[in-house]
Parts: C-alpha cells; structure tokens; sequence
C-alpha cells in the first residue's frame, strides 16, 4: 500500500497560478485548500505544516500531532501568537520582506501629499476651483502649509527591512534621516544618526517627520503617547503603518488638535475599521489611508518565492526564512 503524501495546508485564498506553482514544485506533497475551518479541522490530523492567516484553536492544535510549522502570508504575527501555539512548541515564519518596496512608497507619498497639501487640492478639484490665477504671486499662491522634503530630518522608528527601505529612499530624496534600532551598531550610508530604543526623545525632538515602522510587541505598544507627542515639533508630522496600538489614539487626537503636532498620516488605527464617528475622519490635518499600505499587485509574486523555498527548507530540515521569535514578538 502506498503510504499517504505528507499534507501542508493551503489556508488562504491563493490565486490558482500561485497554487499550481507549489504543486508543481512539490509533486510529493499534498496541498489541500481549506476555505474554512471546518475543511482544515479534517486535515489537521495529517498536516505538518499550514500555509495562511490562521489564528489556531486549543482545539484545532489537539488535532494536529504533526503540525510542526505556520507560514503566515504577513509580517505581523501579533495576532497568531498565542500561548497555546508558542506551547505547542510550533515554527512561525512571516513575510517579512514582502513589502519592502511597497510600504515605503507609501510613507513616502503621505510625506508629499502634506508637503504639497494635495487633500486640499483634491477638494478644490472636487469643487471645480482653481486655486491659482495666472498673475498670482507664486510664494502665495498655493496657501499656508506647503513645503520641501529636501532638506528636513526623517526619524525612523523601527530599522527592520521596511523601515531601512524607508531610509535608503527617503535619504536619495535629500532628507537627513535618524533610526532607531535595538542594535543600533554602524549605520548604514543613507542614515545620519542610528540610535538605541532608549534614544527615542532625541529622534523626536529632531524630526520634521516620524514613521513607526514596528511590529506590535508588549514593548512597543503604546510607544507614542501624549508625552512623545509633546517632544515633537510643532511643525512634525507623524505616519503609523505598524499597528494602530503603537500610538495612544486618544492622545493623538487631542495633539491633532492642540496642534502640539502639524498632522498624522494613520495607515492603521484602533480600532479596525476606524468608527464612522471618530474625529479622526474629519481632521484636516489627517490622512486616513484604511490599511492599503500593503496592498501591491506584486505582493504574491514576492511571496511564492518565500514560501517555495521555506517548503524546500522545512522538508530538507534546514533553517527556515523569516522565523518569529515568540519571546520578541516578530
């Protein structure tokens, strides 16, 4: 009798290109797609290892003997790493990487749009207005609030592979940049000043922009509250594409409007989706972007590349990509 092909589960809603490309690398194992979690609570049993956005169960792990690996198709794993799975003792590895060209672009496209105060001219385009006369003074004829990039000072919280992508980019734009780092070491060419967690108020008080580019660990939720807030510039503007919870919202509003800072581009808040009666909404001094950060037409052709090679490591035993640490959080 022939013994049954070792499974991994397809929990995600791979596009059928992607799939037949696992299939195809790997005609020796089973790849069942399981669009609920009924459907992967039968193969449990058999799988050694599940590739998607699965928060598993107490019970899911209790059938699931030989699940040995989590391959989560983002890279924040906040959500998946909960005792029972780090006491089950299974490998989460993340996507981390995946969207180092997209995200920085991102950042980088809020910093324009207050530099160039585009939600201001998208509006008057709404309305049918234009701004500026042909005899209008050019120095005025824009309004208040619009300025260059070139030559302020980027602070970057976080240097992982989206923040240290944000740096490279954001210095050939002619921005001075300063990280944070858990260890900080030599920086690389296109940061100034590479500093320790511990350093944070410097980075504050230097920055005309600050991006937190962290995962949502014990340690850096709620890293920016009232007080942080209160050590930025008056002129400084701030960008989450982390976790909402790295900032205390509530304090963000009332710097919004105390205009301790100039304004706040929230690619992420809390909660999610932002309530219809936040006032975040109507903030003019805020950019909402609705957790689009990470949306890229490219995002799976990164990511099968990853994941094909993580399939090929795990059955040759050999380390994993990209492999969470639970005790640190990502």
């Amino acid at each position: 009798m022939t013994a049954p092909r070792p499974a991994i589960i397809v929990r995600h809603s791979l596009a059928p290109h992607y799939y037949a490309q696992l299939c195809a690398a790997f005609s020796h194992i089973a790849f069942p797609v399981c669009t609920t979690a009924a459907e992967m609570h039968t193969h449990l049993p058999d799988a050694v290892a599940l590739i998607g956005a699965e928060r598993l169960t107490s019970e899911a792990l209790a059938v699931a003997p030989n699940l040995r690996w989590l391959q989560v198709p983002f890279a924040g794993v906040d959500h998946f790493l909960t005792p029972e799975v780090v006491a089950h003792g299974i490998t989460i590895t993340n996507f981390s990487g995946v969207h180092v060209p997209n995200i920085p672009e991102h950042i980088l496209a809020l910093m324009f749009a207050f530099a160039r105060q585009l939600r201001l001219r998208g509006q008057e385009q709404d309305r049918h207005i234009w701004h500026n006369s042909p005899d209008a003074d050019p120095r005025a004829a824009v309004g208040d609030g619009v300025f260059e990039l070139e030559g302020q000072t980027l602070g970057v919280i976080g240097m992982g592979d989206i923040g240290a992508a944000l740096a490279r980019k954001a210095h050939a734009l002619g921005l001075h940049v300063l990280a944070t780092r858990r260890h900080p070491g030599d920086p690389p060419l296109y940061v100034d000043r590479l500093l320790p967690p511990a350093a944070l108020p410097e980075l504050l008080t230097a920055s005309d922009h600050v991006a937190l580019c962290l995962p949502l660990t014990p340690e850096t939720r709620g890293i920016i509250g009232a007080g942080e807030l209160a050590q930025m510039k008056h002129s400084a503007y701030i960008y989450n594409i982390g976790r909402g919870e790295l900032i205390a919202q509530d304090a963000l509003i009332a710097a919004l409007r105390a205009g301790t800072i100039a304004g706040a581009g929230l690619d992420v808040t809390t909660p999610e989706p932002l309530p219809a009666d936040s006032p975040l909404w109507d903030m003019p001094n805020v950019l909402i972007t609705g957790h689009t950060s990470g949306v890229t037409p490219n995002y799976w052709e990164r990511g099968i590349v990853l994941v094909i090679e993580n399939i090929r490591r795990f059955l040759a035993d050999e380390p994993l990509l990209n492999v969470v640490n639970p005790a640190m959080g990502y």
